[in-house]
C-alpha cells in the first residue's frame, strides 16, 4: 500500500540531504527545543523481501536524528561511536515512522543520546548511540 499522506502536523522537508538517504524520500523533520524528530511515511522502498520495514532505514533514521539532536544541543558536529537497535516489531506500509531522539548527556568530549521509534504512535524500535562531538 502506497500512500501520500501527510505528515503530522509541523513536519516539514528535511533538509539534510545525503545520498544514502535520498532514495527514502520524502524523510520529514519536526524541529523541537530539546530535539529534531525525523519521519517518513513507510512505503515499498523503505521495506524487506517479507514486506516489512526494513531494520537498516530504521538504524539510519534513528542515528540520523539522534545525532542531529546532540548537535542542536551542543552546537557541534558529531561522528557516531556507538549504535544499539532492539527492534521490538514490525512496521509496514502506509504507517508513519517517527523517530524521538533524547540527548542523555552532552560533555565536552562525547553525548549520550537514545530515541524511541514508532509507527502509527506504536513502539516498534529504541536505539542509543554514542557520539564524539567534532568541532
Amino acid at each position: 500500500m502506497e500512500t501520500t499522506q501527510a505528515p503530522p502536523e509541523g513536519f516539514v522537508p528535511h533538509d539534510r540531504k545525503s545520498p544514502m538517504t535520498d532514495p527514502w524520500e520524502p524523510i520529514w523533520a519536526r524541529k523541537q527545543p530539546d530535539c529534531v524528530q525525523l519521519g517518513v511515511r513507510i512505503a515499498a522502498a523503505h521495506c524487506n523481501s517479507r514486506g516489512f520495514l526494513h531494520g537498516g532505514l530504521i538504524a539510519t533514521l534513528a542515528d540520523n536524528a539522534m545525532g542531529l539532536s546532540l548537535g542542536q544541543t551542543t552546537g557541534t558536529g558529531g561522528v557516531t561511536v556507538n549504535l544499539n537497535v532492539d527492534y521490538l516489531r514490525a512496521g509496514t506500509p502506509g504507517q508513519w515512522l517517527q523517530v524521538e531522539p533524547r540527548v542523555i548527556r552532552a560533555g565536552s568530549k562525547l553525548g549520550v543520546v537514545d530515541a524511541l521509534i514508532t509507527a502509527d504512535g506504536e513502539t516498534i524500535a529504541r536505539a542509543n548511540a554514542t557520539f564524539r562531538l567534532t568541532p
